[in-house]
């Protein structure tokens, strides 16, 4: 691994949509025996959410930190209505069969977290381990409504302190004990910096376009999907103050799951960031089970 501070600790890899998408992930590097890592983000996230985490794991573990279609480096998509969990799903099989991954530990925030128990509901043998943060079977109807509220909604700051800024305003009830370097980091990790100079949301905008079809709430059943997690080596993540991931759906799935451990991340809500102490330490503990 490079240790030098001017090269990065990862490779860029591309890999190919079944619709002709070129799609983007970190790499880091790890040794080759212990299953890698494949990170999911949220909704409107990227790779660089999980910058620090697969820093910290590196050179143990491999991690494969992806970018969903529309996000960060990975292309858009020509028809917004493919920005659905089942044809993320398929860019994510596209990505395990292009890499050659027979078994690997899923780690996803929010929508990644939906994405891992799909994958883990197709092929469950692969599934080594997995993290489910901030995310269940099912969502509280006050969570969606919010996120239906701000996804899709374009903004622009002239600076990043702006932009930190509007983070915090838009932000505060989720993390309040952060102060304005935890609100620089974060816009950093959710916008990107145009030709134009304008410091922008890294997503495409068109994501929210399957939001407003009537009924396309409705999915797979996600309690079902969750099954393909039973007797896996289980985290899951709920922040205190989550709008997402009701306690009651948590410790459901806690239940359900024999030896999972469910780790409360107080005065948080929607999402954890996994880089709490105790969220580092719960995911190691998930790792020696993998291993």
């Amino acid at each position: 691994m490079a240790t030098a501070r001017n090269l990065p600790s990862y490779t860029d890899g591309y890999w190919w949509s079944g619709d002709g998408l070129r799609l983007h992930y970190r790499d880091y590097p790890g040794r080759s025996d212990p299953p890698p890592l494949i990170c999911i983000p949220g909704l409107t996230r990227n790779a660089r959410d999980y910058e620090k985490l697969a820093e910290r794991l590196a050179g143990e573990w491999r991690v494969i930190a992806v970018e969903l279609r529309g996000r960060g480096e990975s292309a858009y998509a020509k028809d917004p209505m493919t920005y659905v969990p089942l044809t993320y799903l398929q860019d994510l099989e596209a990505l395990v069969a292009a890499l050659k991954l027979d078994r690997f530990v899923a780690v996803g925030t929010s929508l990644g977290g939906i994405l891992t128990m799909l994958m883990a509901s197709t092929h469950p043998e692969r599934i080594a381990g997995a993290v489910l943060n901030d995310v269940g079977p099912e969502i509280d109807p006050a969570g969606l409504g919010r996120i239906r509220g701000y996804v899709g909604k374009s903004t622009w700051h002239p600076t990043w302190m702006h932009a930190a800024r509007a983070v915090a305003e838009a932000n505060a009830h989720v993390y309040p004990n952060w102060g304005i370097t935890e609100w620089l980091d974060m816009a950093k990790r959710t916008h990107r910096l145009t030709s134009a100079g304008r410091i922008v949301l890294d997503y495409d905008m068109k994501i929210a376009e399957p939001f407003r079809v009537p009924g396309n709430e409705a999915g797979p059943d996600m309690w079902r999907a969750f099954e393909g997690l039973k007797d896996k080596p289980l985290l899951i993540v709920r922040g205190g103050t989550s709008d997402i991931l009701p306690a009651a759906v948590a410790d459901r799935m806690h239940a359900q799951v024999a030896g999972s451990e469910l780790l409360t991340i107080a005065d948080t809500g929607h999402t954890p960031t996994l880089t709490e102490p105790e969220a580092e330490a719960a995911i190691d503990r998930l790792l020696e089970r993998v291993t």
